[in-house]
């Protein structure tokens, strides 16, 4: 019966930054359609662990719930993607639970993200809007560019592209794939295409675009589908005029 059915979870916990981590299973009263997050309030509710130790609650990032924040991020059954959108039905049992390995841990399965931003930093990924008068009505973009701007914009900077990427690692300062994504679509926007040549030249450093290796984990990954690998190659081509603007000193389009 349902109500007597128990899922069992292998979670890996670290203390604190600077700790080894270790293992902890737990296991949680089944309930129909109930997805990693639930699972997760459950055990917080009643941190006892299966030896019937009382324990410390799990600790771990949520927002919006809906695949919309990208907060929850997490490595599930060696898989990295969203816990909220994880349902129990559909994995493996025991369901393994780990924190993205790609960024440093803060405690349990909560990571620090914090160099994703600092790439989008690096590239300016905003469309440069001072404020201090009124513009007008913007610029408008086609139909058909919009589309797949749009497209481009479901990125909520989750990380799992960047776990799943094998050129993102301790050896290598690339910024990772979702980056190409946000250039390309900056660079589209009518007001945005103001600092194209900016973007690109900042994305050509160190860490950047020569760090891609094609592997396309990215796109197999993406919780979004957005089209990772096709901005990829726009970038890169876009990079390629925008190297020869600047060996001969031209600034025209």
């Amino acid at each position: 019966m349902s109500s007597s059915k128990m899922v069992k979870f292998i979670i890996s916990r670290q203390d604190n930054p600077n700790s080894a981590p270790y293992q902890e299973e737990f296991e949680v009263l089944y309930k129909p359609n109930m997805n990693v997050i639930s699972a997760l309030m459950e055990i917080r509710r009643n941190p006892v662990n299966t030896k019937e130790q009382n324990t410390t609650p799990i600790t771990w990032d949520m927002n919006c719930l809906e695949e919309v924040c990208g907060a929850c991020s997490m490595v599930i059954n060696g898989k990295p993607r969203q816990a909220c959108t994880a349902l129990v039905d559909q994995l493996e049992q025991p369901i393994r639970l780990e924190p993205m390995r790609t960024f440093p841990v803060v405690r349990d399965l909560q990571v620090d993200r914090s160099k994703m931003f600092d790439s989008l930093k690096k590239v300016k990924a905003w469309i440069p809007i001072d404020g201090t008068y009124d513009l007008g009505s913007g610029p408008r973009m086609p139909e058909k560019k919009r589309q797949w701007a749009y497209e481009l914009s479901k990125c909520m900077t989750c990380g799992v592209c960047l776990e799943a990427c094998p050129n993102v690692n301790s050896k290598s300062n690339f910024m990772g794939p979702f980056v190409f994504n946000q250039v390309r679509l900056f660079n589209a926007h009518p007001t945005g295409a103001m600092n194209k040549a900016e973007r690109l030249n900042a994305f050509m450093e160190d860490g950047g675009l020569q760090g891609c290796g094609n592997s396309q984990n990215c796109v197999q990954s993406c919780p979004k589908g957005i089209p990772i690998t096709t901005s990829i190659a726009a970038v890169n081509r876009d990079a390629s005029i925008q190297a020869f603007r600047n060996f001969f000193g031209s600034d025209n389009d």
